[in-house]
């Protein structure tokens, strides 16, 4: 592992890496065959500072505005020792603990290094899951890790573990609106989604511990503010389908080793920042070490990898460019101009090729009779 880190780390370059999150891994599973965020990820590049430096900037990524909004009701649901949150997962969790313990996992003695943290996110953990009694203990802030395609990726959640009755819930905070007992159903997704990654690795954490999986609950206790004003309320989401299909993703996604085996020496995505802090990476040099590893462009990339423009019009007269349904639809036929061949019947189909371009030929035909 450690000769792995070595190799991210000068793919990266000089500057320090960009940690994963929810967020991040929920949106490499949505597209588990691109080595290239795979591998961008995992080193911990800046991905919006490479495409800038392409001339493929990409707006991308929640507005200060929202985040302000977020650690603002984050804040206050976690004020006086989590007080308002633990009267909420009394109500929610039918709960009669009258103390409860409270761990701010934030920093260790002023080490905010993710192993020191990890370090000791492991102990408490496995000491709060040793414990006998109903004790209720909060973990703020907890650091996780989680192991995607042979490397660790490291957690920072904006979340509280919760232990009660032996096993721990994880606690999602958003700060998007429940309005008349209905939120906005892509955000509560998303929530959902990203809330299974952490379910996820803390089942990993305890799992290497020796407890079972049902350790941690597929129930995510999720606190967003009610209504119109910024009183919290706490819904519990089962994320057990968001689980099934977060571990199928995982182990489509392309082992880093392979891919990096596959690249040319002293590749780097290095932007060369002078004193004044400007990239001076040549673009032409930075287009070719990028497009040494193979990406898997679909139009849903638009919504989640900052790589998406660069990756678009590289991708111009593919089909992956069209959507992945109808790139798998056209059973392997990567050009657009082969589609047309085959449909006209102006192209001899290739080995392999025979009955996909019979469904063209006959698509085509249809079309023609529609329009005459």
């Amino acid at each position: 592992m450690d000769a792995l880190v070595d190799r991210l780390d000068r793919i990266r370059g000089t500057v320090a890496p960009r940690n994963h999150n929810a967020r991040t891994i929920a949106a490499l599973t949505n597209n588990p065959g691109c080595g290239r965020r795979g591998l961008m990820d995992a080193a911990g590049v800046n991905k919006g500072a490479v495409a800038g430096q392409l001339g493929f900037p990409a707006a991308f990524g929640q507005s200060r505005f929202a985040i302000a909004r977020g650690n603002a009701f984050e804040a206050q649901v976690k004020a006086d020792g989590a007080a308002e949150l633990l009267q909420l997962l009394r109500e929610r969790l039918g709960l009669a603990i009258p103390e409860v313990a409270y761990d701010d996992l934030s920093n260790v003695g002023g080490n905010a290094s993710r192993e020191v943290r990890y370090a000791r996110t492991r102990s408490l953990l496995a000491r709060a899951a040793a414990e006998r009694d109903d004790a209720g203990t909060l973990f703020d802030h907890p650091m996780l890790r989680l192991d995607i395609a042979g490397y660790f990726a490291y957690l920072e959640p904006d979340l509280i573990a919760f232990r009660v009755g032996g096993r721990f819930h994880v606690v999602e905070i958003k700060s998007f609106a429940v309005i008349d007992g209905q939120a906005d159903p892509g955000k509560a997704a998303a929530a959902a989604k990203q809330s299974a990654v952490y379910v996820l690795a803390m089942r990993e954490l305890l799992g290497e511990l020796g407890y079972p999986p049902e350790t941690v609950s597929h129930d995510v206790v999720l606190v967003c503010p009610e209504n119109f004003a910024n009183r919290p309320t706490a819904t519990l989401v089962d994320v057990r389908k968001q689980l099934t299909v977060l571990q199928r993703q995982l182990s489509r996604i392309t082992r880093l080793d392979k891919i990096l085996d596959a690249l040319p020496a002293g590749l780097s995505f290095d932007l060369a920042y002078d004193s004044d802090n400007n990239a001076t990476r040549p673009p032409d040099e930075l287009t070719k070490a990028v497009s040494a590893i193979d990406a898997r462009f679909s139009p849903d990339c638009l919504g989640s990898c900052e790589m998406a423009f660069f990756c678009r019009s590289e991708a111009a007269g593919s089909t992956s460019a069209l959507g992945r349904s109808i790139r798998d639809d056209l059973g392997g036929v990567e050009s657009v101009s082969t589609v047309l061949g085959l449909a006209r019947g102006t192209l001899t189909p290739g080995a392999g090729q025979e009955e996909i371009a019979a469904l063209l030929r006959m698509a085509h035909r249809l079309r023609t009779e529609c329009l005459s």
